[in-house]
């Protein structure tokens, strides 16, 4: 098997730690885990890998494209395993579209978000953490989404309403302050 490169996201991380100071502590947590290994980007780490999703916005950048996730019961970001790929920008955006439908998105270069989390066992698949790398998407064509296998449901939500929701993620909570920040 061959290895993948982890140089890509070191220089991506570097870039999220110099823009933002208030992250340093989880951004040397994900430098760290870079480092860690050749197989960092492949679901065979058993203890962790890198994943990659998105904050896909309207066109308007008032919404922010969630979807009902089918294994986890949570609404959340799109996103998904890196499968060996150190392109976590490419990867961000090609969940979105396999997992939305969409087509014409736009994504921005930098990192927009950091969180490690754990997932449950699941069948064979003992506990593991994702290493998730997220983006801004913004969608520039149609809206009109189709919900993919993954999903048992997808909906536009106010990113206000993101922040008010006390049910949403905290993660999810998190972004949207960031984003409301932004605008």
């Amino acid at each position: 098997m061959s290895t993948v490169s982890s140089t890509g996201v070191i220089g991506l991380l570097q870039a999220f730690a110099q823009a933002r100071p208030d992250a340093l502590e989880v951004t040397h947590q994900f430098l760290a885990f870079a480092r860690s290994g050749d197989d960092v980007f492949l679901r065979s780490r058993l203890g962790g890998h890198f994943t990659a999703s998105c904050w896909l916005l309207s066109a308007d950048g008032q919404r922010v494209l969630l979807t009902h996730h089918r294994k986890l019961g949570r609404w959340l970001q799109l996103g998904g395993h890196a499968d060996g790929d150190p392109d976590l920008m490419a990867v961000a955006l090609r969940e979105a579209e396999e997992e939305s439908g969409l087509g014409g998105l736009r994504i921005e270069p930098a990192i927009f978000d950091l969180d490690a989390h754990r997932i449950p066992a699941r069948g064979p698949e003992p506990e593991h953490t994702h290493w998730d790398v997220r983006f801004v998407l913004h969608c520039a064509g149609s809206e009109d989404f189709q919900v993919s296998e993954e999903s048992l449901a997808l909906a536009w939500v106010p990113v206000a309403q993101v922040l008010d929701d006390p049910a949403m993620d905290p993660s999810l909570q998190r972004m949207a302050r960031r984003w409301l920040g932004r605008i």
